[in-house]
């Protein structure tokens, strides 16, 4: 418990510090992918549940700050709020269908409708189709208390976005719904048996990820002053799944992990040109074959392993 405190502390103090340190836009839209894919996670680590679409959430999340913040000219508070509404309402409507099926199906149905939604994103006026929501304005926070235009200001601000996020999801995971979620994950037809309703469970699930994931994508517009198709692109998707892959499933840090080794590869390795995809293949390839459960995954067996000697 002692070490537990300590490495929180630890990582406490590096957060803080790190816009002193490290560009922080970069922090900051590491961060919104890290809440991303914790989202992500919520519901394939905990549930069982492969969507293929979580994009849509993301995305959508982000052209409905950018509309709310820059087209009618209200507050970033409510734009943030609009996007993970927004992304609520939509998770509710694809989850109403889509928990009818199970494994490949249920996959499917999610890609389905994000194909639907990125359709109508290229068509949409309010979208402006592929040149996105460019100039959407950083307006000061809380009546004017806290100018986001400083960087390191707004820093700090999408810094306590994600740590409410991450506390929300570390609640849910450890409360007696995150439970019954880990008991339908590991055998749905054994939880129907003790009264309770699967598919009412899976449907919570599904729209507390996608509002999850929706304040990843109205955070992220918030920082990069625009939402484009990119964001809601299967692309996109398959991304969220990578970061998870390579944290490690079911672990409450292992996609924070991943999505910041992901980011920095993308960032790092964009002088390389055309050859950023080969050379990422290939270090995705090497996480899979060396750490079959994430990299976190692994270090966590290899310290219980450690522990039990």
């Amino acid at each position: 418990m002692n070490a537990q405190r300590l490495l929180v502390a630890v990582l406490a103090v590096l957060a803080l510090a790190a816009p002193w340190f490290a560009y922080p836009v970069f922090l900051m839209t590491a961060l919104c992918f890290a809440l991303f894919a914790c989202a992500f996670n919520l519901l394939l680590g905990y549930v069982g549940l492969m969507s293929f679409g979580h994009a849509m959430f993301f995305g959508t999340a982000g052209y409905f700050f950018g509309h709310v913040v820059k087209a009618w000219d209200m507050p970033p508070e409510l734009g943030l709020l609009a996007g993970v509404c927004g992304a609520a309402l939509v998770g509710l409507v694809t989850g109403a269908l889509a928990i009818r099926r199970q494994g490949i199906y249920f996959a499917m149905i999610t890609l389905a409708f994000a194909q639907m939604i990125y359709f109508f994103c290229v068509q949409a006026p309010f979208t402006h189709g592929e040149d996105g929501l460019q100039g959407i304005p950083r307006k000061a926070l809380l009546g004017g208390l806290i100018p986001t235009k400083d960087d390191r200001v707004l820093y700090y601000v999408v810094l306590a976005i994600f740590v409410f996020g991450y506390c929300a999801i570390y609640r849910i995971i450890h409360s007696p719904f995150g439970q019954v979620l880990k008991a339908i994950r590991d055998n749905e037809q054994r939880a129907q048996s003790l009264g309770y309703e699967a598919d009412r469970y899976k449907l919570l699930a599904f729209a507390l990820s996608a509002a999850l994931a929706g304040l990843a994508g109205s955070t992220k517009a918030m920082v990069l002053q625009f939402a484009t198709l990119t964001d809601v692109s299967a692309a996109m998707s398959g991304e969220v799944v990578l970061m998870a892959l390579v944290g490690g499933l079911g672990t409450i840090v292992g996609p924070v992990v991943g999505a910041f080794i992901i980011i920095t590869m993308q960032n790092y390795l964009a002088a390389t040109g055309e050859f950023v995809l080969v050379i990422q293949g290939a270090i995705f390839v090497v996480i899979v074959l060396a750490f079959r459960k994430g990299v976190v995954g692994e270090l966590a067996e290899w310290w219980k392993r450690r522990q039990a000697r």
